[in-house]
């Protein structure tokens, strides 16, 4: 369960032990080698692997054929020191010396017209433009639902033992992670593939990931919906690299151009997640990812993929703008209304913010909203005629954060109560699989990557 505590503020989550319950494992299945014969190796492997419902423990065995001879597998987990966030990125002591002296700089600097000369960089001023301003009015008005909400989990998990209060020794003894390095430039894949030429419409536009399967080319995972309907994990190989494929998802490795695959697939989703490549300065230098403009994100084809009272999630920085977007333009032109908003609270194993809550830079949370696909009755008859309670109003989900950028945590288990049981669930611009899950997006694969995961001991099983 990736719930670990819920009340009435919110949800605390246990990020890393949802990736874990994925069980992956790649292997062999049962053929005519024995025990004392060494496994043969394959390209593309699967072993069973039980339903997210319900997963079991790794240490059961697993049926064979016979019973005389054994299955190899290889076990591999998501590597737990990504999960490591022991102390907070700017500690609150360092953030009030600094809003100390920037204060009593900016008092001496009122006098000069309101800005002030650094050497070596361009003159910058030192009052607040109007997205800033916004933004600091938007914080006075969730600050305390964010604060209370927040330290109701955070004390739950103290008490429970998920959270550990912070000590000198953890400090001393943490080493600091090393990430993995991208090896294979997905979204420069995806801008490639745009030029191959186009299925033919007698071809088929969804792939299935076969027992048998040895290979799969590189042009089939750029042309067509992968699935993985099996039970089994399984390991494909794109341009030399190895990425996981838990047991039933599925995705589609393009950018906004090409989805047409996803859309001739037919089905309709009951939630559909989005995490837009927002514009922002700090996407702008650093070109960690291509972005989108407002009007490129509006041409996203949400009412051809909703199902009837589908449940739309935006993810959404802490820029006012991009907060009012969706909720006046972009919900109304996909017919999605009476819209809510929940905050995302990142905190340290220990139960700090990771960035201090009053922060005029940085915020500890992040925004989403949450709507539904809208018919001809009113939301409430709408949701009593599902069975649905309605959403509701500020709530907070508090986990950990993942060290990669933009590795959201899990909402299927904080979003079970508004959808119905066997609801069909899509992620849009995802970063990573999940089972149960139809995944889009040009960097869909990224943290599939056999190099964020730890690979465990292996061997045989009878």
């Amino acid at each position: 369960m990736a719930v670990v505590h819920q009340l009435s503020s919110g949800w605390l989550l246990d990020h890393l032990s949802f990736l874990t319950k994925i069980n992956y494992q790649v292997g062999q299945p049962p053929g005519p080698w024995c025990s004392e014969d060494e496994p043969p190796a394959v390209a593309l492997d699967s072993i069973p692997a039980e339903s997210p419902s319900s997963f079991a423990d790794s240490s059961k065995p697993l049926p064979v054929g016979g019973g005389s001879c054994q299955t190899f597998t290889q076990k591999y987990t998501f590597r737990a020191e990504l999960f490591k966030i022991t102390k907070p990125y700017i500690a609150p002591a360092a953030h009030q010396e600094y809003q100390q002296s920037n204060g009593k700089h900016d008092l001496e600097e009122d006098k000069k017209e309101n800005s002030v000369s650094i050497i070596g960089k361009k003159r910058k001023r030192c009052i607040f433009n109007q997205g800033e301003l916004d933004a600091m009015e938007y914080h006075t008005k969730i600050r305390e639902l964010i604060l209370d909400g927040s330290l109701q989990l955070i004390q739950e998990g103290l008490k429970s033992g998920f959270l550990t209060p912070h000590s000198e020794k953890q400090d001393a003894c943490g080493e600091p992670v090393t990430l993995p390095v991208d090896t294979c430039s997905l979204p420069g894949l995806c801008a490639m593939a745009k030029h191959l030429p186009p299925l033919h419409e007698t071809e088929l536009q969804t792939l299935q990931l076969m027992e048998d399967d040895l290979s799969v080319t590189d042009k089939d995972l750029f042309s067509r919906l992968i699935e993985n309907s099996s039970g089994f994990t399984k390991m494909i190989t794109l341009m030399g690299q190895k990425y996981l494929v838990p047991p039933n998802s599925s995705f589609l490795l393009s950018d906004i151009s090409h989805m047409q695959p996803l859309l001739n697939s037919r089905k309709r989703f009951d939630v559909i997640v989005i995490d837009p490549p927002w514009k922002n300065k700090s996407v702008k230098r650093s070109h960690r990812y291509s972005y989108l403009s407002p009007s490129e994100i509006k041409q996203i084809p949400i009412p051809e993929l909703a199902a009837p009272n589908c449940l739309v999630v935006t993810w959404v920085t802490n820029r006012q703008k991009h907060l009012r977007f969706v909720k006046e333009e972009l919900y109304p032109s996909w017919s999605v209304g009476m819209a809510v908003e929940w905050h995302w609270v990142k905190i340290t194993n220990s139960g700090e913010f990771v960035f201090p809550l009053d922060s005029p830079h940085k915020k500890p949370y992040e925004i989403l909203i949450l709507g539904r696909t809208q018919g001809k009755m009113t939301s409430s008859l709408r949701d009593a005629a599902v069975g649905l309670p309605p959403m509701p109003h500020h709530r907070v989900i508090v986990s950990v954060p993942c060290a990669l950028h933009s590795h959201k945590p899990p909402l299927a288990e904080v979003l079970k109560d508004y959808i119905k049981p066997d609801a069909q669930c899509l992620e849009l611009f995802a970063r990573n699989l999940q089972p149960g899950w139809t995944s889009w997006g040009n960097e869909v694969l990224k943290f599939q990557h056999v190099d964020y995961f730890t690979a465990l001991p292996s061997g045989c099983r009878l």
